[in-house]
């Protein structure tokens, strides 16, 4: 099991009086969990940007509290500002390390198809999270996909063809395709797409045709 620290401090700041501390590089976090009473906390921005940096979001973390009260913790929930990225609340809910936990895992794309390398296939990736479940000890960071088996345009890796621990369970069916890859396009397709499609587009909803300027009518007639 991939296990971080991270600090935290207890919080008594509520609504806009939390943006001061906001400026000073905190972000307001609440500690929640199944018959536990929750908590409202600082945590350092930077700490955690550097612990998604290097461990991501699906990994247990000791959240220290004032320096004393350890607590398991998955991340529940990020909060970010729309416009600037930066985040504004963090949820994190504690764990009980002998209860399974059920918990979305990102999945980590190695290695290399042939058929992209040597005739130019596109990849085509499905699906980039699962669901699993666990005990929190058991917990992967990631679930490493490796494209390279997929040897033919005709070749789909599926779920099944993943390599986990027997411990964790894929809640998703075995058959779902993770990732393909699809055959180059033919010039002749290339050249369907750069032809000029002429369309009266007055036909389309919603556009409507301007009319002729009456001297042009005029002149028609």
């Amino acid at each position: 099991m991939d296990k971080v620290v991270l600090d935290a401090k207890s919080r008594e700041e509520r609504g806009r009086k939390a943006n001061k501390g906001r400026r000073e590089g905190l972000v307001p976090s609440v500690v929640y969990g199944r018959g536990v009473e929750s908590k409202s906390l600082w945590v350092n921005a930077l700490d955690l940007r550097r612990l998604l940096r290097k461990s991501g979001e699906s990994t247990i973390i000791d959240l220290m509290i004032d320096g004393k009260d350890g607590r398991n913790v998955l991340i529940h929930e990020i909060q970010r500002n729309g416009i600037s990225g930066q985040f504004t609340h963090v949820d994190f809910f504690q764990v009980r390390m002998d209860e399974q936990i059920e918990t979305e895992v990102e999945l980590v794309f190695i290695g290399e198809s042939r058929v992209v390398k040597e005739s130019g296939g596109i990849l085509v990736k499905n699906i980039d999270k699962v669901t699993v479940k666990c005990l929190p000890a058991d917990l992967p960071s990631h679930i490493d996909v490796d494209v390279s088996i997929i040897d033919s345009f005709e070749k789909h890796l599926t779920i099944g063809d993943l390599k986990v621990s027997n411990k964790v369970e894929l809640d998703i069916d075995p058959e779902t395709v993770v990732a393909l890859v699809t055959p180059p396009r033919t010039e002749e397709e290339l050249a369907q797409l750069e032809e000029k499609v002429d369309a009266d587009v007055t036909k389309v909803e919603g556009v409507v045709k301007p009319e002729a300027p009456a001297e042009e009518v005029k002149e028609k007639k």
